[in-house]
């Protein structure tokens, strides 16, 4: 029986400052080779590759990664500012559409850090520019200094819903995680459940409400050490599941 397979969403950077590429972090790979135990293929962040029915047409499932450029917000009714960072106008014009599609056709797909943003914006909600600016709020962005593993260590709790569906993945109804990430939900959007949130009342857990298929996102990055660490390891390992019964 093949594996399935699952589109890991790239993002684009700049190699020696001239040459540009669609690329995915080898730890997203990883986890969605490893422990989702799936075939992992990049899908470029550009809607001119192909529409929507062709690329679900390719994958089982699909992974939203994290991305340095922020959700437009023009996708939720506001002006650009300053605060909002830099965009990527062409994986707003992929992602958006395709969770939407995927939503509609019960394919499962796993938000993550930006991935998590764009569930929300996708259904109709709006992010907050800069989460630390917010009173009683809490620096969430990735430590400026350190090496790699000190930057993903974990940093605060998650508080989940009891008896939840992140409750039941992870069993239990609070866990550990990493936080790299400066934006955050503002209000949840249409169907967006918020399951689980860190101390400062920050969202970081969602789930897609009424969704046939397997359709969640997580503001941490679970991709890090997600062969080990106990609860990346039961998010990818469910997300793997979620493919196999599809």
């Amino acid at each position: 029986m093949r594996r399935p397979v699952v589109g890991i969403i790239g993002n684009a950077h700049l190699v020696g400052d001239q040459y540009t590429v669609q690329g995915v972090g080898l730890m997203n790979l990883d986890a969605v080779g490893v422990v989702t135990d799936a075939v992992p293929i990049i899908i470029p962040a550009l809607p001119s590759i192909g529409s929507i029915e062709e690329i679900v047409s390719i994958c089982d499932g699909f992974v939203f990664t994290g991305g340095r450029p922020n959700v437009h917000p023009k996708h939720y009714g506001e002006e650009a500012t300053e605060a909002h960072g830099q965009f990527d106008l062409d994986r707003d014009a992929l992602t958006l559409p395709l969770i939407r599609e995927c939503v509609a056709k019960s394919i499962p797909i796993l938000g993550i850090c930006r991935g998590f943003q764009e569930f929300n914006v996708a259904f109709g909600g709006t992010l907050h520019p800069e989460i630390r600016d917010l009173p009683g709020r809490m620096n969430h962005r990735m430590p400026p200094d350190g090496t790699i593993e000190e930057k993903f260590e974990h940093r605060h709790t998650v508080a989940l819903t009891p008896d939840g569906k992140f409750a039941q993945i992870f069993g239990s109804d609070e866990i550990l995680v990493n936080s790299l990430h400066g934006q955050g939900i503002c209000i949840p959007g249409e169907r967006v459940f918020v399951d689980g949130r860190a101390q400062d009342n920050t969202p970081e857990a969602i789930y897609i409400e009424g969704a046939e298929g397997f359709a969640i996102a997580v503001q941490w990055h679970p991709e890090w050490n997600a062969a080990h660490d106990e609860v990346s390891r039961p998010l990818f390992k469910a997300f793997g599941a979620a493919l196999r019964d599809r």
